[in-house]
């Protein structure tokens, strides 16, 4: 896939990874994080490298990240999204999500999930919903 990157409000929003900072994805999963508290950056560098990533930057500074694990067909999990919180109320997350869900390939996906504590709000207004058929859905949960 060729990298995309737009300029916005004096921000990079980008899907290059040769131009996002994983130690700094890192340490705000790691320490702000509800969900990767303590996480290893061994961890955080894997998932990285092996998913379809989303970064905003601003003077060479990691500020805001998601993740797509995905097969690129059929199906997108939706994780590690993030805005530092000085950085927020300026409507980077949501251009951030209107970013990855006008991909051409992301735009033909027939299911995309994520899972959420406190934004439900923002996934609300690009159409995500409670899943149709939860007693469908089955997990395996492992600490650390």
């Amino acid at each position: 896939m060729i990298p995309q990157t737009l300029e916005y409000n004096g921000y990079l929003i980008t899907t290059d990874k040769s131009l996002m900072k994983p130690e700094q994805i890192h340490e705000w999963l790691a320490n702000e994080s509800y969900w990767a508290q303590h996480v290893p950056y061994e961890t955080v560098k894997t998932a990285f490298d092996n998913s379809f990533t989303i970064g905003i930057l601003k003077d060479g500074e990691q500020i805001g990240y998601a993740r797509l694990v995905t097969d690129y067909a059929v199906f997108a999990y939706l994780a590690d999204v993030f805005v530092k919180e000085a950085h927020r109320g300026q409507g980077l997350s949501k251009k951030m999500m209107q970013f990855i869900l006008e991909l051409d390939w992301v735009k033909h996906l027939r299911r995309i999930m994520l899972a959420t504590m406190d934004a439900h709000g923002l996934y609300e207004q690009f159409g995500f919903t409670e899943p149709k058929f939860p007693k469908r859905l089955m997990e395996i949960t492992k600490s650390s």
